[in-house]
């Protein structure tokens, strides 16, 4: 058996009536766990090698705190815990960060990006969709649509109220894990799997979706979609739109580099250099055609928005005239986008 693992976490979730998992809580998971964790555990959970999820008893949750406790002092207290758990135990060893195969895999790999160990695209969650139940959120955890009319019937008679908050396959991100140095003012705009780095404020109408996320600190007051991770000291002006991607295979990541404005309206389809600036109501698109001006305000060339990827002290801007996109470099877009951050 190999001892080194990808990622170790020990969750509590819930089953439907047929045992099937519809979601997991990993408080404490792990990347790279140490070979000696890794060897404490295993036996007791019949562990051999390769990417599994392991259902265990709260009998076992007591071994495994005892076998841990020299190793691993925070697992031994989470474990000390979930031996008094009266829902289902799950152990998830995922020796390699390959394409997933259950559910509370698909959970763990939620929790590493939401608990920022590690980043959008950093793993890969090829084939999570079909892994991931729709399911009622509510007021008392996640229900199995096909129990739900069940369980608010019940919950009439006894004179309480089965709330439904979403219907899903995504819970949002606060259930789960709330990181440090974060101000959300809508919680439910936020999904598990999203990655929000310490000093990020995500106000009202800011959207995060999962595997995607912000680096932090900045200001996010419109959506940040899947596959897009946005740099630091970056404003999302309301209403705006990052067109990220997610799939297994390989896609790019759209990111959003250091101090870049992207105005109210405004959107990108491709990655954005330090310093840029999107005025606002503008979508700027890979195959956008843009007219590069030079300080003078004289063309210089027409290009498509794709070859300007990534590149710094951009200004996108549509001329009110003639309806065309430009792009100014330079010392007058650095000008004006330092201008529009500290009016904002």
């Amino acid at each position: 058996m190999s001892k080194s693992l990808f990622s170790l976490a020990f969750g509590v979730g819930t089953q439907n009536r047929q045992g099937a998992w519809l979601e997991v809580f990993y408080a404490q998971p792990l990347l790279n766990p140490s070979a000696e964790l890794v060897a404490a555990v295993a036996p007791i959970l019949g562990y051999s090698e390769g990417n599994q999820a392991i259902a265990f008893t709260t009998a076992q949750a007591a071994q495994l705190a005892e076998a841990v406790k020299g190793v691993d002092a925070e697992q031994a207290k989470l474990l000390t815990r979930l031996a008094e758990s009266h829902k289902p135990l799950v152990a998830t060893l995922l020796a390699e960060d390959a394409q997933l195969t259950s559910t509370p895999e698909a959970y763990l790999k939620l929790h590493l990006l939401s608990h920022r160990l590690v980043k959008p695209h950093g793993v890969s969650l090829a084939g999570i969709f079909p892994l991931l139940p729709n399911v009622a959120w509510t007021s008392q955890g996640a229900v199995d649509l096909s129990e739900l009319a069940e369980l608010q019937l019940e919950a009439r008679l006894r004179g309480e109220l089965l709330e439904v908050f979403s219907v899903d396959k995504f819970p949002k991100m606060t259930d789960y894990v709330v990181p440090a140095g974060v101000r959300i003012a809508d919680a439910a705009r936020l999904r598990l799997g999203a990655y929000v780095g310490e000093g990020t404020t995500v106000m009202h109408e800011g959207f995060i979706n999962f595997n995607a996320g912000t680096e932090g600190p900045g200001m996010i007051e419109g959506r940040v979609s899947a596959g897009v991770f946005v740099g630091k000291g970056s404003d999302l002006g309301g209403g705006c739109s990052t067109m990220g991607t997610l799939s297994g295979g390989g896609n790019i990541v759209i990111k959003v580099g250091e101090g870049c404005l992207i105005g109210a309206n405004a959107g990108i389809g491709i990655p954005l250099g330090d310093r840029n600036t999107v005025e606002s109501g503008l979508y700027v698109t890979a195959g956008t055609k843009v007219a590069l001006l030079d300080e003078n305000n004289q063309l210089v060339k027409v290009v498509k928005a794709r070859d300007l990827a990534g590149q710094t002290d951009l200004l996108f801007r549509r001329n009110s005239e003639t309806g065309a996109v430009e792009c100014k470099t330079h010392k007058s877009a650095i000008e004006l986008n330092e201008a529009l951050h500290a009016h904002n």
